[in-house]
């Protein structure tokens, strides 16, 4: 799977299929997945903490590094969409009417 050819619905579906398996629909609501979240966005952070903007630019070319960001990453976007499944938001609709307010807000001129 690559993100060239796999759905949104695609990875909602590994999330809850993993959420499953491990019976841990209890404990997935969007308090302790928000909260988890902002924990994960955090350990993302620690991997740039300190560093300037070239050091942090150079983290892509060190293949550990990046692969260190990579599975931060990964579990914000597992969180992202755990808290999807338990609020049944569309993230593509959610995404796309952010996007037009933004561009609202935000002009590119």
């Amino acid at each position: 799977m690559t993100d060239q050819e796999t759905t949104v619905a695609q990875l909602r579906d590994v999330v809850e299929r993993f959420v499953a398996e491990r019976n841990w629909h209890s404990f997935h609501n969007p308090k302790n997945l928000s909260m988890s979240l902002a924990i994960e966005a955090g350990e993302l952070m620690e991997h740039f903490q300190w560093l300037s903007l070239d050091e942090a630019a150079l983290v892509a070319a060190d293949p550990k590094r990046k692969h260190d960001v990579g599975e931060e990453l990964s579990d914000c976007l597992a969180y992202i969409l755990a808290i999807a499944n338990a609020m049944e938001i569309d993230l593509t609709e959610a995404l796309k009417a952010k996007m037009i307010r933004n561009a609202v807000k935000y002009p590119a001129s």
